[in-house]
């Protein structure tokens, strides 16, 4: 594994020793690679996934060219926004796994935080 991989791992291991989640506060884990995004909002207490959207989802392959830009990030952000208030979740934790709080995962957060999560 190079050496930028593994800095980011060692920056997401230091974030979630103080960043977990509970059932009523659940966490919005986010991984990014070049071509797509993924988020999911993670009960840790319980290992349960409870909500999960990417740009592999079929709705959003259709609408957006690319899974890579800061436009499909946001879709992302409305729709896990969307699919977690489908479950009773207001209110979740932000887990950037690693990444600059910057471009496309400030694109997905911004656009979960429009689709009424709060955090």
């Amino acid at each position: 594994m190079d050496q930028k991989h593994e800095l980011r791992r060692r920056r997401h291991y230091r974030l979630r020793r103080k960043v977990s989640g509970t059932t009523e506060r659940p966490r919005l884990a986010v991984f990014r690679s070049l071509n797509h995004i993924y988020a999911q909002v993670i009960d840790d207490t319980e290992g349960r996934t409870l909500a999960a959207a990417s740009t592999l989802d079929a709705s959003l392959r259709s609408e957006n060219k690319s899974g890579g830009n800061v436009e499909a990030a946001q879709a992302v952000g409305k729709l896990i926004a969307e699919r977690a208030k489908a479950n009773g979740v207001e209110r979740v934790v932000f887990d950037r796994g690693g990444f600059k709080y910057h471009g496309r995962i400030r694109g997905l957060a911004d656009a979960a935080r429009e689709g009424g999560l709060e955090f």
